[in-house]
């Protein structure tokens, strides 16, 4: 175990190496001494770095297992099949004898790809689920929810999908493209390369709720233009005109028949979208599931839901931000809120559940304050309430400069910065105040001094 650990120390395998040093030699002895051994079991595997996949995935194309026999050959290939993947942008190793003294554990380090979309299947002619149980067969990390949209990965699947859909007697040639879904919004859209319809106008019918012309601004920047199919069509629908109907309590709505015709004048298809309106909904009860950081009560104060009133579901979505933001000022950065509803169709009120993921908490670093004399900068510290080793208030520091103009504590006062440098590692963040004055360090008035 002697020679296992003397290498493990020299041992620094990761990605970007170019070449490794000798392994450390025993001193010579008067009788030949055995060759050390080059391998040795796994007792633990780890992952760092992985958000969107979890570790067995890592660790099903990594083809490495706990219990086997592995050295720096084996963790190079291992390495090798996650690069490859194309879903890592960087992959390295590492490994230190377990304490157990039997082997040694091993993590790898991993950079998921971006961008990473949805995925989608149209007009294949056959069940999606067919199709996915095929992919998973074929890659560990596939997933519908997120696919790294790289031309490698997507000429990947193509292939096959081509391949699978062949079995079936499907011969028609089929493309992998990132499509727009609606503003900001992309998925990977697997369907037949043929050539699509481009939609030239959309007209609704049957609505009453809401006007002809704010329902067509609302999908013409997407619409209006797009390659047709009617399940892209449909995602359009859902992520530009549903939320105009939930702003009213509208959250039944629903489009039960789309048809489209030849467009007349020019290129293209019109698209006729009937809608169901639905009934309005009022907001009912409104609760905090699981642990959260901060009380229920003060979250549920923080998100003044409107209990009662109608459904507005924009109004309730500004106040799960404000939920969110109540806890980051405790000092949880990464925090986020997430929400589901109950719908009573009898009562027409609609229940929802906050979620909170707090994430780790971050503490008050350093702090720097950069453009003032010595007494000045003495005076800001003293005022300075967030004090180091507290609870992080990511808008404390624009606070506190706010206040200090305010107070009115300097003459010609310029501009004024605060900068935040997070360390993820130590989970603190560092604070840099900039104050500019005219051309010199500022200084604090001598009149409003206190």
């Amino acid at each position: 175990m002697r020679s296992l650990l003397l290498l493990m120390l020299t041992a620094a395998m990761g990605f970007t190496q170019a070449r490794d040093p000798a392994p450390p030699r025993r001193p010579a002895q008067k009788k030949a001494a055995a060759t050390a051994p080059d391998k040795w079991p796994i007792e633990r595997l780890a992952v760092e770095g992985n958000r969107g996949y979890t570790r067995e995935q890592v660790l099903a194309v990594a083809g490495l297992k706990v219990g086997q026999l592995a050295g720096k050959p084996e963790f190079d290939a291992a390495r090798d099949r996650l690069v490859a993947s194309g879903a890592f942008e960087t992959v390295s190793y590492r490994f230190v004898p377990d304490p157990n003294g039997q082997g040694y554990a091993a993590t790898f380090q991993i950079t998921e790809a971006n961008p990473m979309l949805p995925v989608r299947f149209e007009e294949l002619g056959v069940p999606d689920g067919e199709i996915e149980a095929a992919l998973h067969a074929r890659d560990p990390l596939f997933s519908t929810a997120h696919l790294p949209a790289t031309q490698a990965v997507l000429d990947r699947y193509v292939a096959w999908i081509q391949q699978f859909l062949a079995g079936k007697a499907i011969t028609e040639t089929i493309a992998g493209r990132v499509t727009a879904t609606a503003p900001d919004q992309f998925a990977i859209v697997f369907r037949p390369a043929r050539n699509l319809p481009a939609v030239a106008l959309v007209t609704f019918e049957g609505n009453q709720v809401i006007p002809q012309g704010p329902l067509r601004e609302a999908v013409s920047g997407v619409a209006v233009g797009m390659l047709y199919t009617e399940g892209e069509f449909r995602s359009v629908l859902n992520t530009s005109v549903v939320p105009l109907y939930e702003r009213r309590g509208r959250i039944r709505v629903a489009f039960p028949k789309i048809r489209t015709e030849p467009a007349g004048d020019v290129q293209g298809i019109n698209v006729f979208v009937a809608v169901d309106e639905g009934q309005s909904y009022d907001l009912g009860n409104v609760e905090i599931a699981g642990p959260a950081p901060v009380s229920p009560t003060e979250l549920l104060k923080a998100g003044d839901f409107k209990t009662g009133d109608l459904a507005n579901f924009d109004r309730v979505n500004e106040g799960l931000d404000r939920i969110r933001k109540a806890v980051r000022r405790a000092g949880y950065m990464d925090a986020r809120v997430s929400s589901s509803r109950r719908i009573d169709d009898q009562k027409k009120t609609v229940d929802v559940t906050v979620s909170v993921d707090a994430g780790s908490q971050f503490a008050m670093g350093k702090l720097n304050i950069v453009g003032l004399d010595l007494d000045s900068e003495a005076e800001m510290r003293r005022i300075w309430t967030m004090s180091l080793g507290k609870p992080f208030n990511p808008d404390y520091p624009d606070f506190f400069l706010s206040k200090v103009r305010e107070a009115g504590l300097f003459d010609n006062l310029g501009s004024t910065e605060a900068e935040i440098q997070v360390n993820s590692q130590a989970r603190t963040a560092d604070v840099t105040l900039r104050f500019t004055g005219a051309g010199e360090e500022q200084r604090l008035s001598r009149r409003k001094q206190p």
